[in-house]
């Protein structure tokens, strides 16, 4: 059995719900089924031919081709399989995914993982606001899982985040780890403004000082904590984040937001 793959006609102007490819929702489907499969496509339904061309047999193994950043719901909620997008991708990438792996060699959209509880969401690009967080009408963000993103990710990255790791190579927009409940955070490059707003627990691992703490933060000085030993030796199966263990286990220290529990730390190595 080769890839399933599905290839962009032509840019679309209306955006594609690609909710439907997953490698569960099309098992032991036929290309043929899978062809006149519906897609929405902006207010209308359109057949999957019309839109892709395909190739391939085996739908635990999807490759989409597309330079289009209006696909949006790639690999929402599959639980097993692998998708690999060749390209860019929409909004809601991954979005309450609970299992498999998920890869994307170019950019994406607004809240990619978010509400996902397992599996594996690897980014090569720039990632939108809300990675990993919480959209209008959720009370939670990712509650478990993996996010690995090479380049640098907009606003509120773990917004609300519950459970799981987020690791950012690039830099972070503002609010990072905004109310955020629980999870691991790592950035490496620089993170904005009013980081760990609201942040209520949980463990955001920066390399330098953020561009400003909300004033509810408490000093706690420089640290030595081995937890980050074991925690960073961790990744180093992660490409770009397997020397992070070079960087040692002293710390400067935050806790915070005293305005919520009080309860989260913010972390910058020395």
């Amino acid at each position: 059995m080769s890839a399933l793959i599905l290839r962009l006609r032509q840019s679309s102007h209306q955006r594609i719900d690609m909710s439907p490819f997953t490698p569960e929702r099309l098992a032991d489907m036929k290309l043929s089924d899978i062809v006149q499969l519906p897609l929405w496509q902006g207010n209308q339904q359109v057949a999957c031919g019309d839109l892709f061309t395909l190739s391939g047999d085996d739908p635990q193994d999807i490759v989409i081709q597309s330079d289009s950043d209006r696909l949006d719901e790639i690999g929402s909620g599959m639980t097993n399989g692998s998708i690999h997008i060749e390209g860019c991708a929409g909004a809601y990438l991954g979005r309450s995914m609970g299992g498999g792996s998920l890869s994307v060699s170019g950019d994406v959209g607004i809240a990619a993982g978010c509400n996902m509880s397992a599996g594996t969401l690897t980014i090569a690009g720039n990632a939108g606001d809300l990675l990993g967080g919480a959209i209008t009408g959720e009370r939670q963000g990712m509650r478990g899982g993996k996010i690995l993103v090479k380049g640098n990710t907009g606003d509120r990255a773990g917004d609300q985040m519950r459970r799981g790791t987020i690791l950012i190579s690039g830099n972070a927009g503002d609010y990072c780890a905004s109310r955020m409940i629980a999870g691991t955070l790592v950035v490496l490059g620089e993170a904005g403004a009013k980081t760990g707003l609201a942040m209520r627990r949980g463990t955001l691992l920066l390399s330098q000082e953020p561009v400003s703490l909300p004033a509810t933060f408490n000093d706690n000085g420089k640290h030595n904590l081995n937890f980050l030993t074991l925690l960073t030796r961790s990744f180093q199966d992660q490409a770009g984040f397997s020397d992070m263990w070079e960087r040692g286990s002293r710390v400067q220290r935050w806790l915070g937001d005293l305005g919520c529990d009080g309860k989260g730390e913010i972390l910058v190595w020395c």
